[in-house]
């Protein structure tokens, strides 16, 4: 059995190391996810942001912390850890991760993945990682579907690498991967629209409203419930993915955890050249507050992100008037 690896060429030499590392956690998660084990898709307990774990969230956990173990990381966080933990005392680097994204359609076969954020290991845990998210420098997420791929940014473009399933290794396919700018397509979870904030609806409103309505175009709708999956597809052929706050309890400030999945998202679709932001305002220009905050999350083709956002900029008596003449979900 060969030993899984990676194409470290394009990857500056301060992170092969922690790439190889994440590559032989993913390759490894990979195969586990394929052979489709009875059981990985049990519930056992709830995590520290209050999500259900499944058997495969915990197991993923434990890979990638140990396949990290030697991979310069002076700490570690995980969305299945309460707080984060101590690696090398040596290490110049502190990775969050979420290990498992979109685990509840491991049972219907939907792409699921991981999500990495990495910044520069200070002396302490939290000052590690409670810091502006501009302070990134390098993140990515690895989607496991018909193909396993890697895509990683370390600030100078976004990289695609392939899992060749003879070799085990990570090839890179795309060493400086493009949004595209003109994929007339939307991902957000309509079910919610009575709850969303006025300027979302009325953005949402005027897609549906296709080639009448005042955008001049029709749109088509996806929703997969799986953040990575989403963010790949977006990635290859544009669109845009909202995941905005509502009015619910718990909802307030959306679901999407800000340290190791919107900051990561956002790294990595910015350097694509598209956007992300919490609606109005860009992601990587908040300040990560709480190890599993949570944010309202928008990102993909940057002229459909500074849309939503112009519509967030007008004034509450505008939106309210856009809202009454194009809603199409009025009583």
């Amino acid at each position: 059995m060969t030993t899984p690896s990676m194409d470290t060429t394009h990857v500056p030499p301060g992170f092969r190391a922690l790439m190889l590392a994440l590559a032989r956690g993913g390759a490894t998660l990979a195969g586990l996810i394929r052979r489709g084990d009875a059981g990985l898709s049990a519930d056992v307990e709830i995590n520290s942001g209050g999500d259900g774990q499944k058997r495969l969230d915990i197991q993923a956990d434990a890979m990638f912390r140990d396949a990290l173990r030697n991979a310069g990381l002076r700490w570690y966080a995980s969305e299945e850890l309460e707080a984060p933990v101590a690696m090398q005392p040596d290490g110049i680097l502190a990775l969050a991760i979420d290990p498992l994204d979109g685990s509840s359609n491991i049972d219907t076969n939907v792409s699921i993945g991981t999500i990495f954020a990495v910044y520069p290991a200070e002396s302490q845990a939290g000052t590690s990682f409670l810091r502006p998210a501009r302070d990134l420098i390098a993140a990515g997420y690895i989607v496991y579907g018909p193909r396993c791929c890697l895509v990683v940014s370390f600030g100078d473009g976004t990289q695609i690498y392939t899992l060749n399933p003879d070799t085990d290794s990570f090839d890179l396919t795309d060493p400086r991967a493009v949004l595209p700018d003109c994929h007339f397509e939307f991902a957000i979870n309509a079910s919610n629209y009575r709850h969303w904030p006025r300027p979302i609806r009325a953005y949402i409103d005027d897609c549906l409203a296709g080639i009448d309505g005042p955008r001049a175009q029709n749109f088509n709708m996806r929703w997969i419930a799986s953040l990575v999956a989403e963010a790949h597809r977006i990635l290859m052929r544009g669109g845009i993915f909202l995941y905005p706050s509502d009015a619910r309890q718990g909802y307030e400030r959306g679901r999407l955890r800000v340290l190791y999945e919107c900051a990561p998202i956002a790294f990595v679709i910015e350097q694509a050249g598209g956007r992300a932001t919490d609606g109005a305002l860009p992601i990587l220009d908040g300040a990560i507050t709480d190890l599993h905050g949570r944010t309202p999350l928008v990102f993909g083709s940057a002229e459909k992100v500074d849309r939503v956002a112009a519509y967030h900029d007008l004034p509450e008596a505008e939106v309210s008037a856009l809202f009454g003449h194009r809603g199409l979900f009025r009583a």
